[in-house]
């Protein structure tokens, strides 16, 4: 591990710590944090129908019939202008079961593990800007117009799945808290918007001061993290160098995309996730186990000879794990508690998967729209996935890759530090008895590699390209193929029927049924989900068999 703390580290968080306190939080307490619902316009006779004023004002027997042409322009030009007058309103994501569904199960499982997250995240966008010569539909961008957010920019659109193993801690550290790391850190690299020019939305952001830690570099944050994570852990992370931080790493050979800087959408969401699983790590290493706590454990002639430092998962020598937080790390402003121990009170030593979508679009109209494009950037750790139904010929496309032993990039990347590679009984390759080798948290297993450096996956959407996206914990992914999955949800009405629909046929044909959890997100081709490839018939027979041997037990032990 090295020293304690260096000079250098020290007097960065003491002036991290001042700044903090001496520097007004005006910036972060007027910018509208996330939330679990959107904002979009709606005509106001659509609000209060009732309220609207008669088109006759007197009585009938008062009335005069129509005086000609002139009037009945004049009717026409009054009720284009009603429809023009919207309101601002907010629909809650998860309450929106025409554009949003998700779908729980605990399975066989006394209890659920997985959670998920959805909702609008406030971050400057970094959709593809689409060129000027792009001819729309007249009047397709006044059919439910969604409204900008308070940087100027479409609103960001945030969903996340994260499967818990050992418990429930880590995923719902992530839940609560991991959309605010991705808030903090484009403010803190001072994330430019790809539609405005002259960086204006990162000019509101940072509002002149260099972001709420400081005057501080990318170069420097990107930097001050790795050197975090190889003083903390040590072991494999001594060699550590993101794929995504241009300070930190060599490129030999190819030149990288032009996209990747050190103030990219990219550089950010790797910062996000590095820099929480840093803090639940720390938090867990800085708690004592149960066991170690009680003083009735020393009482036991067995317990008594183990060495002291033993359950110091990051232990040192000269540093036991007790000490490896010696300041209260900064935490993103929308936290819900702050002052919440990460992860409880006990040392939790278990970890959790992640995958989050984010949907940005380059026009106010919002990305389910038919004639809206839109991009997507998928940031993925471990095995929970994400996919996409092609409205052409119905086919899946996958945007994520489980992170396991056997994978060749993940084999490469490990084995050097591994101590060893098992097959178990179902002939599954795991590392140190982790089936996955990229988490948050699994604290015992971060010297060996296991890290949260998320594979990043860009797409840009073409107005329909794609009916609808899935993101699934691996309860679901497990038990089906991509192209069932798909056509399960090309059946149903509406995404919320879809999630259940989905979760309920993976639990229902599982031998042994896990955690189950699926997003099913609308985007423009939905209505035509069913033209492409024979609609669901491709799988229906394999699906129907499953089904009926699920329901014979008995059948399965011929």
């Amino acid at each position: 591990m090295g020293r304690p703390y260096s000079v250098r580290a020290a007097l960065r968080a003491f002036l991290a710590e001042s700044l903090a306190a001496t520097r007004p939080r005006a910036t972060l307490a007027q910018r509208r944090a996330f939330h679990e619902y959107f904002v979009t316009h709606l005509p106001s006779s659509s609000l209060s129908p009732d309220r609207q004023p008669s088109a006759h004002r007197l009585p009938r027997n008062e009335s005069q019939p129509h005086s000609g042409p002139s009037s009945r322009a004049a009717q026409i030009a009054q009720s284009q202008q009603a429809s023009r007058d919207t309101t601002i309103v907010r629909i809650p994501i998860k309450s929106a079961k025409h554009h949003f569904g998700a779908g729980v199960s605990r399975g066989s499982r006394p209890y659920n593990e997985d959670t998920y997250q959805a909702g609008t995240i406030e971050m400057p966008s970094f959709a593809k800007r689409q060129p000027m010569s792009l001819n729309r539909r007249p009047g397709s961008e006044m059919s439910g117009e969604a409204a900008k957010s308070e940087l100027g920019d479409p609103q960001v659109f945030y969903f996340g799945v994260f499967d818990g193993h050992g418990g429930g801690e880590c995923s719902e550290f992530l839940q609560e808290r991991l959309h605010g790391y991705v808030e903090e850190a484009a403010l803190l690299f001072g994330l430019e918007s790809s539609l405005q020019k002259g960086g204006a939305a990162n000019a509101n952001a940072l509002d002149s001061e260099g972001g709420i830690m400081g005057e501080q570099d990318p170069e420097d944050l990107q930097k001050s993290l790795v050197s975090s994570w190889r003083e903390t852990v040590g072991g494999y992370f001594k060699r550590f160098k993101p794929e995504y931080f241009p300070a930190v790493t060599n490129h030999s050979g190819p030149e990288p995309p032009e996209t990747l800087n050190n103030s990219s959408i990219e550089t950010v969401l790797t910062y996000a996730f590095l820099k929480a699983d840093l803090d639940f790590t720390a938090a867990q290493a800085s708690k004592r186990t149960e066991q170690t706590s009680t003083s009735s454990s020393m009482d036991d002639p067995v317990l008594s000879d183990k060495p002291l430092n033993e359950n110091d998962l990051l232990f040192h020598p000269d540093r036991p794990a007790s000490q490896n937080l010696r300041h209260k790390p900064q935490r993103p402003s929308s936290s819900p508690d702050l002052s919440a121990p990460i992860g409880g009170s006990k040392r939790f030593q278990g970890g959790s998967t992640a995958s989050v979508a984010l949907i940005s679009t380059p026009t106010p109209v919002p990305f389910w729209h038919p004639a809206s494009p839109s991009t997507l950037m998928v940031a993925h750790v471990g095995d929970t996935r994400v996919l996409l139904c092609r409205t052409s010929d119905g086919k899946s496309v996958s945007m994520t890759t489980n992170h396991h032993p056997d994978a060749p990039v993940e084999a490469t990347r490990l084995r050097r530090y591994a101590s060893t590679f098992t097959t178990d009984s179902f002939g599954e390759e795991r590392m140190g008895g982790l089936a996955n080798t990229r988490s948050f948290g699994d604290v015992s297993s971060k010297r060996v590699g296991v890290s949260a450096e998320p594979q990043i996956t860009k797409a840009d959407i073409g107005p329909g390209e794609y009916a609808f996206a899935v993101l699934m914990s691996d309860g679901i992914s497990a038990v089906l193929s991509d192209q069932e999955i798909v056509d399960i949800v090309k059946e149903a009405r509406t995404p919320a029927q879809a999630a259940n629909d989905l979760t309920g046929f993976a639990v229902e044909v599982a031998e042994s049924a896990d955690n189950a959890t699926a997003l099913v997100v609308r985007l423009g081709g939905w209505e035509r989900r069913s033209e492409g490839g024979g609609g669901s018939f491709g799988t229906k027979e394999q699906r129907d068999y499953r089904k009926s041997e699920a329901e014979n037990p008995r059948a399965r032990r011929q």
